[in-house]
C-alpha cells in the first residue's frame, strides 16, 4: 500500500472507471473545494491538509479551502461532512480516531464510517512518540513504568481528545504494563503537548510534528517511538516494544474521504492528483521534516484498510474498557 502507483497506471484506471460509471469528472473542479477538517488548527492534520490544499489549488486553478470544525473527538466535523452534498466539493481530511476508533468507542454516532463516506486515499503515517515532562525522573520506558507504579493513580497522561490514538495508546500502556494512569483529554494535540511542558500532566503519546520544537528546546523529553518500528530519522530512539513493553504498537495514520455516493470518476480523479502530490520531492521532504511519511493507496485499498482498522480498534477499546455511551 505504501508504494506509489505509476502515473500511467492511474491514468488508465481513471479512464476505465469513468467509462464504467457513466459519470464524467472532466469538468471537475469548476469551483472552490472545501476541506472540511474535523481537527483543530495548528496540529499535524492541519499541516497535512494545508500542504495538500495548496498543491491542489496550484494544479487545478480552483481554491481549496481548509475549514476546521473540531470538537467531540471529530464527531462534529464528520457529522457535517456526512450531510454534505456528494459532489466532490466537500472532502474530509481526517485521521484514525474519528474514522476507525470512534465507531467502537461511542455507543451511538451520528455517522457510520463505512456507510456515510467514500474512501479516497490514505495520506500519511505520522510518527508518534512517548514524551514526558523533564521533571519526571525517568529516561527510559522501564524507568517510566517504575515511576508510575510508585505513584498509583497519580500519574497523568494527556491526549488530544477522548478516543484519539494518543488516548488509546495510554490505555494500551496501562493494560500491557500493568500500571495506573489518569487520562486528561485536551482540545487538540498542541494544547495537550503544552500541558506536559507546564507539568499539568506527566506524559503524552504525541504526534512528533506537535512537539518537535518543544523537544529541541528541552521542554519535554522523548523516551520512545509508539509505532512498530524505529523511525529512520531517529535511529537511536527505541520503540516502546523494544524498551520494555513487548508487542506494543500504535500506528497513527491520516486519510481523505468524501461524502458517500460521490461520483466514482471524481473520487478517482482526486485520488490520482493527491498521489501525485504525495510523490513530489518538496512535499516528501516537508513531511519527513515533520515526522511523517506518505501512505498512498487506491480508494479500494483504503476501504479494505478502514475495515481492518475498525475491527482492530474495536478489540483495543473492548479490552481497555474506554467506552462512551
Amino acid at each position: 500500500m505504501r508504494r506509489l502507483l505509476r502515473v500511467e497506471v492511474l491514468a488508465s484506471y481513471i479512464a476505465c472507471v469513468t467509462v464504467a460509471s457513466g459519470v464524467s469528472g472532466q469538468d471537475y473542479p469548476s469551483r472552490p473545494i472545501r476541506f472540511l477538517m474535523p481537527h483543530p488548527t495548528g496540529a499535524g492534520m492541519d499541516f497535512v491538509s494545508r500542504t495538500i490544499a495548496q498543491k491542489l489549488t496550484e494544479r487545478w486553478g480552483q481554491q481549496v479551502i481548509v475549514d476546521s470544525r473540531p470538537g467531540a473527538g471529530g464527531i462534529i466535523g464528520l457529522q457535517m461532512a456526512a450531510n454534505a452534498p456528494p459532489d466532490g466539493y466537500t472532502l474530509v481530511p481526517t485521521s484514525i480516531g474519528p474514522l476507525a476508533v470512534n465507531p467502537s468507542l461511542y455507543g451511538k454516532l451520528p455517522y457510520d464510517t463505512l456507510r456515510d463516506f467514500d474512501p479516497v486515499t490514505t495520506l500519511i503515517s505520522a510518527l508518534n512518540v512517548l514524551v514526558v515532562n523533564p521533571a519526571v525522573p525517568a529516561k527510559s520506558v522501564k524507568e517510566l513504568i517504575a515511576v508510575a507504579k510508585s505513584r498509583p493513580g497519580q500519574f497523568r497522561y494527556a491526549s488530544s481528545a477522548f478516543g484519539n490514538t494518543d488516548h488509546l495508546a495510554g490505555e494500551m500502556l496501562k493494560s500491557m504494563a500493568g500500571i495506573e494512569l489518569v487520562h486528561v483529554p485536551y482540545k487538540g494535540g498542541g494544547p495537550a503537548a503544552i500541558a506536559v511542558t507546564s507539568g499539568e500532566v506527566e506524559m503524552i503519546f504525541a504526534v512528533y510534528q506537535n512537539v518537535t520544537s518543544l523537544v529541541k528546546a528541552g521542554k519535554i523529553r522523548m523516551l520512545a517511538v509508539a509505532g512498530p518500528k524505529r523511525w529512520p530519522t531517529l535511529p537511536d530512539l527505541p520503540t516502546v516494544s523494544e524498551a520494555g513493553v513487548p508487542g506494543f504498537a500504535v500506528d497513527n495514520w491520516y486519510g481523505l474521504v468524501a461524502p458517500a455516493k460521490t461520483p466514482k470518476s471524481i473520487v478517482v480523479k482526486i485520488n490520482a492528483e493527491v498521489l501525485r502530490i504525495l510523490d513530489m520531492q518538496d512535499v516528501r521532504d516537508s513531511l519527513d521534516a515533520n515526522g511523517m511519511i506518505p501512505l498512498p493507496s487506491t480508494p479500494e485499498q483504503f476501504g479494505a484498510f478502514l475495515k481492518s482498522e475498525i475491527a482492530k480498534w474495536a478489540k483495543v477499546v473492548k479490552e481497555s474498557g474506554a467506552r462512551v455511551d
